[in-house]
């Protein structure tokens, strides 16, 4: 039976050196997510007339609603403007979370790994 000894990686990365990398990989995921979390998101709807704020966190920290886009006679349409704020604001985080998760990882696609 052969014995499983290990010798190294390929390239000269032996375990120990692999190990380092992959914690210094962490703590970096670790800034990046709290980071990330105290940035702010702002998108607007209607011309200006609705501005929605989230954090990293997806969470919405601010609304603001100019008072011309409040009618009475079409609700509907003041909802749809904080929706669409709120998502493209959402949206942003997002990109902002995968533009530094590609960064970290070098552009490796990791599958949910993180």
């Amino acid at each position: 039976m052969a014995k499983n000894n290990f010798r190294g990686m390929p390239g000269g990365m032996n375990q120990a050196a692999m190990m380092k990398q992959a914690q210094k990989m962490q703590q970096e995921l670790l800034r990046m997510q709290e980071e990330q979390e105290n940035k702010t998101y702002s998108a607007t709807a209607g011309g200006g007339m609705v501005t929605a704020t989230v954090n990293g966190k997806h969470e919405m920290v601010d609304l603001k609603i100019n008072p011309e886009a409040v009618d009475p006679d079409d609700v509907d349409m003041l909802q749809d403007m904080v929706i669409a704020a709120v998502n493209e604001a959402m949206r942003a985080a997002d990109a902002d979370a995968a533009n530094n998760m590609s960064r970290l990882t070098g552009g490796l696609n990791l599958g949910g790994l993180f």
